[in-house]
């Protein structure tokens, strides 16, 4: 059973990028999916709520800091969640994460705050995460 997030990369200013989230093991679409982000020295504030999506991709939110710019979005089929980043920004380099769980609810109420990183562990499934690194 795994969850994987891949897809970053270097990137310029105002480039793009697509982050997959890929789940072996289980049915990814039998969960919502939220995105989660750390950026470098600011380990003390915790992984940013980035995104979510509900299991059946119809229901999306983002944070502020992103909204406009990232779009979730999945293919149950292939088991898969992408993260489609444009236009992006030095800010936005971090270490992406993906996790699913059973409840959207929880994700979406968590949106655009900070977490402890641990607690990652408390959704039903996480995995390691992809570095992204946008330079100026």
């Amino acid at each position: 059973v795994q969850l994987q997030a891949s897809g970053g990369g270097l990137v310029r200013d105002g480039g793009s990028l697509r982050l997959s989230c890929a789940a072996s093991g289980f049915t990814l679409g039998d969960y919502a999916i939220g995105w989660f982000r750390q950026a470098p020295g600011k380990e003390r504030d915790g992984v940013e709520v980035v995104s979510c999506i509900s299991s059946s991709g119809g229901s999306t939110y983002y944070a502020n800091s992103v909204k406009g710019r990232f779009t979730t979005s999945r293919d149950n089929a292939k088991n898969t969640v992408y993260l489609q980043m444009n236009s992006l920004k030095p800010e936005d380099t971090a270490v992406y994460y993906c996790a699913a769980d059973a409840s959207f609810g929880t994700l979406a109420t968590m949106i655009g705050g900070y977490i402890p990183k641990r607690e990652l562990y408390q959704f039903d499934y996480w995995g390691q995460g992809t570095q992204v690194t946008v330079s100026s």
